[in-house]
């Protein structure tokens, strides 16, 4: 356990000690005594909270004030930059799922909670409830990432896996970092534009335009956090120029690139997510 702190920002942060058996998974665990306007900013990948104790937060968005508890979101959940996390005495084990084995560990598609956040009850019935009671009664986190990861290969082992095809176009567009042009992606498996898109919609939850631009987001974003310049960004993440950059992070955060680069946000990742793979938490493998 760490603890990480940011201007006003303190939390606890605990990381897995090895890796998930399943390609894909990545988690980390944090304890908030105290969590105040924390931006979403949307990520690459499906977000799975799972959260214990007596503490409790919320989410401020668009839709209303939201309980959280045990929830999944899909890929880019935050864009516009006008959803706001808050709560007192939070736990919870965090799992970011690359899309590619979502629709597998979730049962369900990610087009089902695309922009929404989901109980996962509604997903997974009593299970939900049960390794939230297991999580509250471990004694370490490390017990924890171990029930969780149990859980995820489980319910992953009896999903069914996406097409081949879609796979590996959007291997393609994380281990290029979003640099890929989408107009060859379906050349390139042999299957019509209109094919592609629609199963990689279905399977993944976003289209694949909307899969490069927020791949190469996620990567600009987080070398402005790391202290780069918005130009020095711009002209390595694939950007037109910087005016183009400014415009994907305003879409994205609703904020300039000055100030998403300091949000708490983006900070802990290089603490709670140290092997990230890719900003897209892409899967290894090749078509």
């Amino acid at each position: 356990m760490r603890t990480f702190v940011h201007g006003a920002a303190v939390w606890d942060v605990a990381c897995p000690q090895r890796p998930s058996r399943v390609a894909g998974v990545t988690m980390a665990g944090f304890g908030v005594r105290s969590l105040d306007a924390l931006r979403m900013v949307p990520h690459p990948a499906v977000t799975l909270l799972l959260e214990f104790g007596a503490g409790s937060s919320v989410l401020d968005h668009a839709a209303g004030r939201q309980q959280l508890g045990c929830v999944v979101a899909g890929p880019g959940f935050g864009s516009g930059g006008a959803v706001w996390a808050r709560g007192e005495n939070v736990e919870c084990v965090q799992v970011r799922l690359s899309p590619m084995i979502a629709r597998a560990v979730l049962g369900a598609s990610p087009t089902d909670f695309d922009g929404a956040v989901v109980v996962l009850d509604d997903l997974w019935g009593r299970e939900a409830a049960r390794i939230r009671e297991q999580l509250s009664d471990a004694s370490s986190w490390q017990d924890r990432f171990a029930l969780t990861d149990a859980l995820l290969a489980r319910w992953h082992e009896a999903g069914a896996p996406i097409d081949p095809e879609v796979a590996w176009a959007w291997r393609r567009i994380a281990g290029s970092r979003g640099r890929v042009r989408v107009e060859g992606l379906a050349a390139e498996v042999g299957w019509s534009r209109k094919r592609l898109w629609s199963r990689f919609l279905s399977q993944l939850g976003l289209p694949p335009k909307r899969a490069v631009k927020l791949v190469r987001f996620d990567h600009a974003v987080h070398r402005l956090a790391a202290g780069e310049s918005a130009a020095r960004v711009a002209a390595d993440a694939g950007y037109v120029d910087q005016s183009h950059l400014h415009r994907d992070v305003m879409a994205f955060t609703g904020v300039t690139p000055v100030a998403v680069a300091g949000e708490s946000f983006l900070a802990v990742d290089d603490m709670a997510w140290p092997s990230r793979e890719t900003p897209a938490g892409s899967v290894a493998g090749r078509r």
